[in-house]
């Protein structure tokens, strides 16, 4: 079974929303990072600056390598990733990780960029809505059926 890794920011309320819809298609689906909140990566900067600790030394920190390797695992289990933009550096080097792995990779722009970036051609297909993607998808399986 394939198993998707549900990439996107911890400030996008439609990071679960679009992991339902693919568990309804029969995906399994890691986004359990998501629960951590919106403000986990600014708690996490808050609490190791208050230890006087700056950015690589908070690196070093058990906290960060938890979370780290808590998300690696995932990623390394994973078949499928998803990008759900809007989404920071992190999304973008977890998409990248998952393409030199060889993963099908796709990317999920709900609103028209900004910015175009012609390196999105690394992945196996962009879809300007989430309907789009699900379709996609829905077809994917009803093919491998």
């Amino acid at each position: 079974m394939n198993k998707i890794y549900l990439i996107g920011s911890l400030r996008n309320p439609q990071v679960p929303k679009l992991a339902n819809e693919l568990r309804n298609l029969g995906y399994t689906v890691f986004d359990d990072w998501f629960a951590a909140g919106e403000i986990a990566d600014d708690a996490w900067r808050d609490y190791e600056q208050d230890r006087g600790h700056n950015f690589r030394e908070a690196l070093k920190g058990y906290a960060a390598n938890h979370v780290f390797d808590f998300d690696m695992h995932h990623l390394n289990e994973s078949t499928i990733g998803i990008l759900l933009l809007p989404a920071g550096k992190s999304g973008h080097l977890e998409l990248g990780y998952l393409i030199g792995r060889g993963c099908k990779s796709y990317i999920v722009y709900p609103e028209e960029p900004e910015r175009f970036d012609v390196m999105y051609l690394m992945a196996d297909a962009v879809f300007g809505s989430e309907a789009e993607l699900l379709e996609y998808l829905r077809l994917a399986l009803d093919k491998s059926s």
